[in-house]
C-alpha cells in the first residue's frame, strides 16, 4: 500500500469533555510486558485505573467528516474491517463499549460497499468516541525477516520450538488454595501430575527442551531470533531462499522483562557519551558489541515463545486474522473492541489514519495505547524499531453502540 503522508493536525482547537471520566488519571512508566508480538518501547503509557473502557468513561468525538482520512487509506482500512467483522458479530466485547448485534449494520454494508467511496462508508456507519482523555501512545511492530531453516544444518544451530506437550495452565503446588482464583498459570505439568514453574529462557538456551523432537525450525542469530520473539512472528529465510513463515504458539509462563527498561535504568540508553540509542537498533548493538553482557541481558527476560509453521497470508493476529502492514493495530480490548476502527494523529505522522484493531499483546495495556502494525522488509523494521508516538485517539464504534451509550457526536 501507499505509504502514510504527512496530514494536518487533527483536532487542535477541539478539547475532550468526557461525561463519566473518573476524576483521577495517573501516568506511570511504560509497562515493558510482552506476550506476543509487541516491541520493544520507551516513553509512558496511561494506566489502567478501571477494568474498561465503559467503567473508565467515554465521550462523544469529533465529526468523522472532520478527520483528515484519505480516500486510500479508508479504501485499506476498510478492506481490513471486512476482514475481521465477523470477530465482533460473534463475541463479546469486553471493553463493554458494543454489543454483537451492533456489528451487525456496518458489516452487512462492508460486504457490497463501493472501495471508491469507503470514507463515506465509516461516515455512514460509526459514530466517534474518546475513551478516557483520548491521549494516545503507540510504538509499533513488524514482521522480522531472519537467517533460518525447516532443518539443522551448519549455521543455524538457534532451535525454534513449538509447544511442548507438558505446558498446561495448571496451578501450582505453591500456589494457596485461597489464592485459585480466575484463570491458572501457564505451569509445567509434572510426571506425577502435580504442576510448576516452567522452564526459564535462560534453562531453555541451556539445553531443557533439547531431544524431545519439539523444533519446527532453526534459526542462524540468536540475537534475530531473540527480537523475532519479542515480535511473536516471522519469517524464516533458508540459505536456497526458503521462506518459512512462523507465529505466536504459546508462552512459556514466565512474565516478559522488556530488555529496553532494564538498559534504561542502568544508563545505557541515551544520547550521551557510551550510550546506546533508545531503539531496536541501538539495544541490539549493544548486545552485539557486549556478547557475554548481552546474553546474561537477555536471559533477564525469562518469556519465551513458542511457535507453530504458518500456512497461506499472514502473519496472524490474536483474533485468527491476518494482519496488514500499515492497517493492523495491536489494543487492550478492555479499552478497545476487536475489530474497530481507530483513527490516531500523533507527534509521529507516518502512523496518523485509520486502524483497525485486529491484535494485542502483553504490553499494549490500558486506554489509548497501540501498537501499530508495519509489515515486513527494512522499512518496516526501522519504523517498527524507532516508533514512539503520542496524539490523540479516537475510537469509531457502529452507530447503535454509541446511541445506546448516549453519545452524540460533537459539532465542528
Amino acid at each position: 500500500m501507499a505509504p502514510r503522508r504527512d496530514r494536518p493536525g487533527l483536532i487542535a482547537a477541539w478539547r475532550v469533555n468526557p461525561t463519566r471520566l473518573f476524576s483521577t488519571l495517573a501516568t506511570l512508566a511504560l509497562l515493558a510486558a510482552c506476550s506476543r508480538v509487541i516491541p520493544e518501547s520507551a516513553g509512558e503509557q496511561p494506566t489502567p485505573i478501571a477494568p474498561n473502557a465503559a467503567t473508565l468513561g467515554v465521550s462523544a468525538g469529533p465529526p468523522i467528516t472532520s478527520l483528515p482520512l484519505r480516500a486510500v487509506d479508508a479504501t485499506h482500512a476498510l478492506d481490513a474491517f471486512v476482514a475481521s467483522c465477523h470477530v465482533p458479530r460473534a463475541r463479546a466485547d469486553v471493553s463493554q463499549l458494543t454489543q454483537p448485534e451492533d456489528w451487525a449494520a456496518p458489516c452487512d454494508a462492508a460486504a457490497t460497499w463501493p472501495r471508491t467511496d469507503a470514507r463515506e462508508f465509516f461516515v455512514q456507519n460509526f459514530s466517534s468516541v474518546i475513551v478516557g482523555d483520548g491521549q494516545g501512545f503507540a510504538t509499533g511492530y513488524f514482521e522480522p525477516q531472519i537467517a533460518g531453516s525447516r532443518t539443522r544444518r551448519p549455521g543455524f544451530d538457534e532451535p525454534v520450538y513449538g509447544v511442548p506437550d507438558d505446558l498446561a495452565r495448571c496451578w501450582r503446588e505453591d500456589t494457596p488454595e485461597s489464592e485459585r482464583q480466575g484463570r491458572a498459570p501457564l505451569s509445567r505439568r509434572l510426571p506425577d501430575g502435580t504442576c510448576g514453574e516452567y522452564f526459564t529462557r535462560a534453562q531453555i538456551e541451556d539445553g531443557a527442551l533439547a531431544g524431545r523432537g519439539l523444533e519446527i525450525g532453526w534459526a542462524a542469530d540468536p540475537v534475530e531470533f531473540f527480537f523475532l520473539q519479542i515480535q511473536g512472528s516471522g519469517q524464516l529465510i533458508g540459505p536456497d531462499g526458503e521462506v518459512t513463515r512462523i507465529g505466536y504458539a504459546g508462552q512459556n509462563g514466565h512474565a516478559y522483562t522488556g530488555i529496553g527498561g532494564l538498559m534504561r535504568q542502568r544508563g545505557l540508553l541515551g544520547t550521551g557519551p557510551g550510550q546506546y540509542p533508545a531503539t531496536m537498533q541501538g539495544i541490539m548493538q549493544y548486545i552485539r558489541e557486549n556478547p557475554a553482557e548481552g546474553r546474561a541481558l537477555m536471559h533477564e527476560n525469562e518469556s519465551w515463545v513458542f511457535f507453530r509453521v504458518l500456512e497461506g497470508p499472514g502473519p496472524v493476529g490474536s483474533i485468527g486474522v491476518p494482519v496488514t502492514a500499515e492497517n493492523s493495530v495491536a489494543v487492550d480490548p478492555d479499552f478497545v473492541p476487536y475489530g474497530a476502527p481507530v483513527f490516531l494523529d500523533l507527534d509521529r505522522d507516518e502512523a496518523d489514519g485509520l486502524w483497525v484493531a485486529q491484535d494485542t499483546g502483553g504490553a499494549i495495556t490500558g486506554p489509548n495505547r497501540f501498537d501499530t502494525f508495519w509489515g515486513a522488509g527494512e522499512r518496516a523494521r526501522q519504523v517498527a524499531g524507532g516508533m514512539s508516538g503520542r496524539g490523540q485517539a479516537v475510537l469509531l464504534l457502529p452507530t447503535a453502540s454509541a446511541r445506546r451509550l448516549g453519545l452524540r457526536e460533537q459539532r465542528p
